[in-house]
């Protein structure tokens, strides 16, 4: 029984000794092996060792089992990673980037040998691990044509960084999404509709590219999927979305976002939360207007060349209720003093409403009375490089404006004249 993993064995006398450890794995391979052969006809069960081998140490060292285990901790073993304590010597064997079903067999195999049962596992004799077991640790894996496509073999479990382009998929594969250390994964260039909901269990994603695909929508389990935390850079172009869930605002960690030549006809109203975003391409859409939320950005570089931008309103679009009803009101109180809600709490329909409700210049939230109004908005107020907006030069590109109240709006009417 082998897995193969990066392993720390960390002395617990370091501390005492006023030492650190590296606190950095190696790669290595762990195997289950006898720690003697047995005589001819011994009784009782074969006593079982952990070798572990690495690169500098194919023999590896040896540690014994039997009534040698202090404790298991294996909190985030479906992540990979697991810490064995032994008692002599004093010693955390600290393993990660493994398969998890594989390690789970490997911590079961070794909770027999410490009780001292037999394994349940071919044991192999103690043998110096050859150099071709590591050449499994492959991280990059690149693949650009149908032929070079693995359909009979898995994808080495270790990678880091996938690239499987013009393959013509149709769909994501799901031994894709059994690659927990994936960090990016590039599937431009192919025929993908549709993207899994479990897409989200790539807990360490920072980069996906779905660029040159034929999507057209996006998912809402995608953007309240454990990616909120870890995706840094996400290149949605060339695909044929028309708009983004609400939901995609709370993948607040992006910094990159790429959204050119599809067919949004708006961007997400909420853009504005996404704090961390400095480059941000949206050129060659249909986009009539910019979300009121847009101001809020801090960008570093904007692309939305080419997009139908319509020229601001002269007169506001008035939707004011008198007297405000006891929705709006509720709304307002809701969201003014930041109650939770959810769908288990109240109809899954107010939530959609909560969720997509107005931000008036004071401030304040509006369901469904407001005043909207559009105004030129100078895009070099919310990024330091700008692509010019049309052939003719300009910077400028019409932005949506709410008011809660007539009130507001007359203190902003100067915005109009």
């Amino acid at each position: 029984m082998k897995l193969h993993c990066e392993v720390e064995v960390v002395s617990r006398h370091l501390p005492t000794l006023g030492l650190r450890n590296r606190g950095k794995g190696v790669r290595a391979v762990v195997s289950l092996c006898q720690l003697r052969a047995p005589a001819k006809g011994e009784p009782g069960p074969r006593s079982a060792c952990l070798l572990v081998s690495t690169m500098k140490d194919k023999r590896g060292t040896c540690y014994e089992l039997k009534e040698n285990i202090e404790q298991f901790f294996t909190r985030f073993v479906d992540e990979g990673k697991a810490t064995v304590r032994l008692k002599e010597p004093p010693v955390d064997i600290c393993l990660s980037k493994a398969n998890s079903s594989s390690l789970k067999s490997l911590l079961s195999a070794m909770r027999l040998a410490h009780r001292g049962c037999d394994v349940n596992a071919s044991l192999s004799m103690i043998t110096p691990v050859k150099t071709s077991e590591f050449e499994k640790f492959k991280t990059k894996m690149v693949i650009t044509c149908k032929k070079e496509y693995p359909l009979t073999k898995n994808f080495p479990y270790s990678l880091e960084h996938l690239q499987t382009s013009y393959c013509g998929l149709v769909r994501v594969d799901m031994r894709m999404l059994c690659l927990k250390n994936l960090v990016r994964l590039d599937l431009s260039h192919n025929h993908i509709k549709k993207l899994p909901a479990t897409i989200g269990d790539l807990t360490h994603l920072q980069e996906l590219d779905l660029s040159d695909n034929h999507l057209e929508s996006f998912s809402v389990a995608f953007c309240l999927s454990a990616l909120q935390k870890s995706l840094r850079r996400l290149d949605l172009s060339k695909n044929k979305i028309k708009a983004l869930p609400v939901q995609f605002c709370q993948l607040q960690e992006l910094t990159d976002l790429k959204l050119d030549d599809n067919e949004l006809i708006q961007l997400p109203f909420k853009i504005g939360q996404l704090k961390h975003l400095r480059f941000l391409s949206a050129a060659r859409n249909k986009l009539p207007v910019l979300p009121s939320e847009f101001k809020n950005l801090s960008l570093e570089y904007l692309d939305l060349f080419g997009n139908t931008f319509e020229p601001p309103k002269t007169l506001p679009v008035i939707k004011l209720q008198v007297p405000l009803s006891l929705l709006e009101l509720s709304a307002r109180t809701i969201l003014y003093n930041r109650i939770p809600y959810a769908a288990h709490i109240i109809p899954f329909h107010l939530c959609q409403d909560l969720d997509t409700a107005k931000i008036c210049v004071c401030r304040r939230f509006c369901l469904k009375s407001f005043i909207q109004g559009t105004t030129a908005m100078n895009l070099h107020s919310v990024a330091h490089t700008v692509v010019l907006v049309d052939n003719m030069g300009g910077t400028e590109a019409p932005i949506t404006s709410y008011f809660c109240s007539l009130t507001c709006y007359v203190n902003s009417s100067d915005i109009f004249k």
